[in-house]
């Protein structure tokens, strides 16, 4: 929360524990010590801006009901002075407290003083976080599923920057393993292809199929022409795949800045080959946790995970339903596995460059990876909790209330790149970020091209425009528009008014609780709820009233409105535009 809400919501602990002291001292309640009690925003406003529990949680201490209490603290509170204008009893007890002018007026010249750093805070005391979203495979385009992670992970380290934490966005490259022999066999046939023909060398069926990879192929070709047929195989693929590999990775790039993303850190998997593997191998191996068979190296992940389950608290039951197996870290054939090199890969997040917490950004398809990982973490003496996974649920394109799988241009799967040919950018981070990660979403195409009110960040966007529209009407009208003062701030009494400014004051708390929850969904949510009460604002409240500072406060209302909302959505990387 903003400090000035946390401020009020102290004051009010503090005039509520006055009052009690001097009842305790008028001895109209008992000398006993005062438990903890809570001060709250209600979920009906009706009741009051905020309410405390106080006289509850003290019953049994002075020996009284709650109404009695509640009546004998509504009597000696002094809120003279204070950001709060009445006290009084309710029901069984409640004291529910209505803010004063004062506090709104407060709000608004917070808004205006801290300007494009309204909204932030030092929730995060600067721990640096490592936010690993999108990390597709450099073998082929980009899918939906990249899509909606892209965004998310974006969105989410934006999130976290303005709550306080030091953020760096990764890419992890996938350029080992066997993803990338797969890859280098794909270009190997595909370049034969091209002179022997497509009957003479077959394309295996669990090969890479995609036009890219003909693309490629055709590229090398054109460079190198048929003077890599009398090279070993072992020697053309590995020459195939040092050309594509870097093609399809600045495509990645490229494509990856038009969806307005831009990482700190692009890390390759090979890097991890050259003893980041073999360091981690040899702590798990140090410390009893793998075992040779069948000319392989394994990890004893069921070992690891029960150990970790019965601290947990489950029962032999419950793990054995489980079915825990162990896992392959060395193949027969020496390569290391893409466990093994994950275990490495975020022991270097957290060892060797001191990420204080990694967050990745997975597909749920990878639910059951998660604690593998986590307990191999603790396996090699790391606190798993400093490795938090967004699961993130599939994506389901829609246009006129049906699915949509394939692009009408191309024949194939709908990549991002089809997306963000067809939908507008803004639309497409906005949307997907309307929606928590664990739950599946439908992204409706014909929404997301739609200008209008139904369209949410369009909705947003218009509500900027509009405020900027009134300030240019004001500026032909010949109005001069000053800084209101904050007696004239205090004028801004209209329960649409007071309902606006409350809010814009919850902002920073918003943001906290996105955070901490991982959902930037929170944020897209909070825009959309400030647009339309703006719009209700503006068509209850009209702007150009012969009071001028009525009408100055009502402008510097506006101002914050604007200002506020352009902080979400720049931080969103979404445009703002100032006419639609």
């Amino acid at each position: 929360m903003s400090l000035l809400v946390k401020k009020t919501e102290k004051e009010l602990k503090t005039l509520v524990l006055d009052a009690l002291g001097r009842a305790i001292a008028a001895g109209e309640l008992p000398g006993e010590p005062i438990p903890d009690f809570i001060v709250e925003i209600p979920q009906d406003r009706l009741n009051g801006d905020y309410s405390t529990n106080a006289a509850f949680v003290c019953a049994r201490a002075f020996r009284k009901a709650p109404r009695q209490i509640a009546e004998i603290i509504e009597k000696h509170i002094e809120l003279t002075g204070s950001y709060f204008s009445t006290c009084s009893v309710a029901g069984a007890g409640f004291l529910n407290f209505i803010l004063s002018d004062e506090f709104y007026a407060d709000i608004l010249l917070d808004i205006k003083k801290k300007g494009d750093e309204y909204g932030r805070s030092d929730y995060g005391k600067g721990k640096k976080i490592n936010v690993e979203f999108v990390s597709a495979n450099p073998t082929g385009p980009m899918h939906m599923g990249n899509a909606r992670g892209g965004a998310l992970g974006d969105c989410l380290a934006s999130v976290l920057d303005m709550a306080g934490y030091d953020v760096s966005r990764e890419f992890y490259i996938n350029d080992a393993g066997n993803q990338i022999e797969k890859f280098g066999l794909s270009l190997d046939i595909r370049y034969q292809q091209l002179y022997k023909g497509e009957d003479a060398v077959e394309l295996p069926e669990d090969s890479y199929h995609g036009e890219d990879i003909i693309e490629r192929a055709k590229e090398f070709a054109a460079i190198n022409g048929d003077s890599y047929l009398d090279k070993s195989e072992e020697e053309r693929r590995a020459a195939l795949v040092a050309y594509a590999m870097p093609k399809n990775i600045e495509k990645m790039r490229e494509n990856l800045t038009k969806y307005r993303i831009e990482y700190d850190t692009w890390f390759h998997e090979s890097e991890l080959h050259k003893g980041a593997i073999d360091e981690v191998i040899k702590i798990l191996s140090d410390k009893g946790r793998t075992y040779e068979k069948d000319g392989a190296v394994w990890y004893k992940n069921a070992e690891v995970q029960t150990e970790l389950l019965r601290a947990a608290g489950k029962s032999d039951e419950e793990i054995e339903k489980l079915e825990l197996k162990d896992d392959v870290l060395i193949r027969q054939n020496g390569n290391p596995t893409y466990f093994a090199a994950d275990i490495a890969y975020h022991r270097n997040k957290l060892v060797t460059r001191g990420f204080d917490k990694a967050i990745d950004i997975w597909g749920a398809d990878h639910h059951g990876h998660v604690a593998r990982l986590k307990g191999a973490l603790a396996a090699i003496g790391l606190d798993p909790e400093r490795l938090d996974v967004v699961l993130m649920q599939l994506v389901n394109l829609k246009k006129d209330g049906e699915v949509v799988k394939m692009s009408k241009r191309t024949g194939k799967a709908i990549t991002l790149v089809d997306l963000l040919e067809e939908i507008p950018i803004d639309a497409v981070r906005f949307l997907f970020n309307m929606r928590e990660p664990g739950s599946q979403m439908d992204f409706d195409l014909d929404l997301a091209v739609e200008q209008s009110s139904q369209n949410p960040v369009y909705y947003c966007q218009y509500a900027n425009a509009r405020i900027c529209s009134i300030l240019r009407k004001l500026d032909e009208d010949g109005v001069t528009v000053r800084d209101a003062q904050k007696a004239e701030l205090m004028k801004l009494t209209e329960p649409e008014e007071k309902e606006l400014i409350r809010h814009l004051s919850m902002l920073t708390d918003e943001i906290i609780l996105a955070a901490k929850n991982y959902d930037p969904a929170r944020i897209t949510r909070y825009a959309v709820t400030l647009a339309t009460l703006f719009h209700k604002y503006y068509n209850a409240c009209r702007i150009g009233v012969e009071d001028e500072s009525l009408m100055q406060a009502r402008v510097e209302l506006c101002k914050c409105v604007k200002s506020v909302m352009a902080n979400i959505l720049t931080s969103f990387k979404i445009t703002v535009p100032e006419k639609m």
